[in-house]
């Protein structure tokens, strides 16, 4: 049983950045849900209005369409669900916090990205929403509704809607459809107390829901609270549903996405931060004069793109705080006191962000407190979601250099958005703890990327950075790559291309021109190096991991007490590496950085002060199939000229 509840813990933990697995189940949308530990709240909004080609304006809630949702089994396939993309969202969203209660009209724009015509499109929403209706083309479509078993929601269930077309849509051919849902968000762990999670660590990884003075919609992988299309997977099936959250995040990147958001609220319990898609949003709030009337606040998005996300909802009642010249805090009032330490540590890190990444942010970074504090945090660009409260300085500016480096660089590249965050945290550790440190928190996912990793090209087709859905690549191996970058060619050089990356980011933002490729820019800051081959290996193709070994060492006695040390290496991997050689004596250290090929050996001699005692190859910084530092001890040396054979 520990072990369980050990396991359990971890995926619960690992929900609060990512979810996992997937069938169908032959239950209707009708079927009677287990009850939630949350309260259930009375009330329905019901808004579903449309108009026609005509111009005709129709009005339809739940009866309206209970005769056509009468389907009970699945009858979309996992083919048609891969092939619907979504490129625009327009959502209209309407929330009644003290029922708990959202509401949403929206206006979707799909394509078919298969390689046949698609006679239906498939739609799910979380199994807590009802489908109120859905037009094509300006008519009433009638569609079955079938449940889903899914962990991509906390309820464990999606609600599909199999939409029939008049006419199958085309491979590439676009269509608009207009559709409305409705229902209660609470929190709900069912998904993890069903696999024996307990109450409490069930709850703090799944807090998504809608209430007075919280609401927290994370997105597919959470809550799915916006239409979606996708292949059924469940917790406990490997990677599958991490991996089917990545493939949603992808699929989504560059739809456009536009939200008007209505917010009813009770008397005395008025919102004071909106955030959007990770973006904070400017609230219009009209209060009530009295007790016994509601309060109304409204807000929008509109011309955004996504990018490698899940779109978000939040809204709260909290104290604002300008924490920092980076930041702005927003607390509870019990955590307000906390302001102070984050202050603090953002004077802390702030240095250090600009030397790595710009003299200033695009955007401020919003901090949010979530309702308790060991909710597990949401980041999505600069907006953190954490709980607040006051701590040393050096602790909480940890997860700063984190969620910081996102405000200063938000590419659309999801290894480099979400592996430089990464990066970035482990440079920090290193100038808490020293490199060895820093190296050893990358090493802690080594071995899972190296189980995924493809033992040859050929073998599995891997994930090329450039096109990573799976976090153990887009943020693991990316953290890595920016590793043996800045090894290739140095602090002031990365750190001087990163600057001109963010630099003609947020020149270009306005105009929609995205900056060129991080190699171009390394390049250039690097005098030219040529870095295609690195590239060509380690982010545009996947061609596995290195696989390094020291095969002999010849030490020789030289003139004035130095020695020549030649070591023969070799890589059995199908990805060239330059690592780091290092020869040790009693009286110096000299370290060189070697390419290896892949597939093949290569020599490198070192002249020592001192006869040498120690040869290594790779101190971390590189990761490989099976462990990533060699190390050798040379005992007898005496014998020179005789190589030291290794077993």
């Amino acid at each position: 049983m520990k072990v369980l509840l050990a396991g359990v813990t971890a995926i619960a933990a690992g929900l609060a950045v990512l979810p996992c697995g997937a069938q169908s189940n032959n239950s209707s949308q009708g079927a009677q849900q287990p009850a939630q530990a949350a309260p259930q709240m009375p009330g329905k909004i019901v808004f579903s209005r449309s108009t026609d080609e005509n111009g005709q304006t129709t009005v339809a809630g739940p009866a309206a369409v209970a005769a056509a949702q009468s389907g009970d089994a699945p009858v979309a396939t996992d083919a048609e669900r891969q092939a619907v993309r979504f490129t625009s969202y327009d959502l209209d969203v309407h929330l009644d916090v003290a029922q708990r209660h959202i509401g949403v009209r929206a206006l979707i724009a799909v394509r078919n990205d298969g390689a046949t015509p698609l006679k239906e499109i498939p739609l799910q929403i979380s199994s807590s929403l009802t489908w109120d209706g859905i037009r094509v083309n300006g008519r009433d479509a009638n569609f079955p509704v079938a449940t889903l078993n899914s962990d991509a929601d906390h309820t464990g269930q999606l609600h599909e809607a199999a939409v029939p077309l008049a006419t199958p849509l085309a491979p590439g051919a676009n269509l608009r459809l207009d559709v409305t849902y409705s229902g209660e968000i609470a929190p709900n762990a069912k998904r993890l107390t069903a696999i024996g999670a307990p109450n409490q660590v069930a709850f703090h990884s799944d807090w998504d829901g809608i209430g007075v003075d919280f609401t927290g919609l994370r997105g597919f992988g959470d809550v799915v609270w916006y239409p979606v299309s996708s292949v059924p997977a469940l917790l406990g099936d490997g990677a599958k549903l991490f991996n089917e959250i990545g493939r949603q995040k992808l699929r989504l990147t560059g739809a456009t996405f536009n939200l008007q958001l209505t917010d009813v609220f009770p008397y005395g319990q008025t919102p004071t931060l909106a955030v959007i898609d990770g973006r904070p949003v400017a609230l219009d709030v009209t209060n009530p004069g009295s007790a016994e009337v509601s309060g109304v606040a409204t807000t929008s998005l509109t011309g955004s793109t996504l990018g490698f996300e899940t779109p978000n909802l939040f809204v709260a009642v909290r104290d604002r705080h300008a924490a920092g010249a980076n930041m702005n805090l927003w607390t509870l009032p019990e955590d307000d006191s906390a302001a102070y330490s984050w202050n603090a540590a953002d004077e802390e890190v702030t240095p250090f962000m600009i030397n790595w990444l710009g003299d200033k942010p695009r955007t401020a970074l919003t901090v949010l407190d979530l309702p308790d504090a060991d909710d597990a945090p949401f980041e999505d660009g600069a907006f953190l979601a954490t709980g607040v409260k006051p701590a040393a300085a050096t602790q909480i500016s940890r997860i700063l250099a984190h969620a910081l480096t996102p405000a200063y660089i938000q590419s659309p590249e999801a290894w480099l958005s979400e592996g430089l965050a990464d990066f970035i945290g482990t440079l920090w550790i290193e100038r808490q703890d020293g490199r060895v440190k820093a190296l050893d928190s990358l090493a802690s996912s080594r071995q899972a990327l190296a189980l995924v990793e493809p033992a040859s090209p050929g073998v599995s087709t891997g994930q090329p950075l450039g096109e990573a859905y799976t976090p153990i690549y887009y943020r693991t191996k990316a953290a890595y790559v920016l590793w043996m970058l800045r090894d290739l060619v140095g602090d002031k050089a990365l750190a001087g291309a990163l600057h001109a990356y963010a630099a003609a980011q947020q020149a270009g933002a306005s105009a929609g021109k995205p900056p060129s490729s991080l190699e171009a820019y390394l390049e250039q800051a690097a005098a030219g190096r040529d870095l295609g081959w690195f590239f060509a290996q380690w982010v545009k193709a996947d061609d596995g991991l290195p696989d390094l070994n020291i095969d002999h060492v010849y030490p020789s006695a030289a003139e004035g007490g130095e020695w020549l040390v030649a070591v023969d290496m070799s890589n059995s991997g199908y990805a060239a590496a330059e690592v780091p050689l290092t020869v040790r004596s009693g009286a110096t250290t000299v370290t060189r950085e070697v390419l290896i090929p892949a597939q093949g050996k290569t020599v490198q001699r070192i002249l020592i002060q001192g006869e040498p005692t120690q040869v290594q190859l790779n101190d971390g910084s590189v990761p490989e199939v099976e462990a990533s530092e060699h190390v050798t001890n040379l005992h007898d040396t005496s014998a020179a000229n005789e190589p030291i054979e290794l077993q």
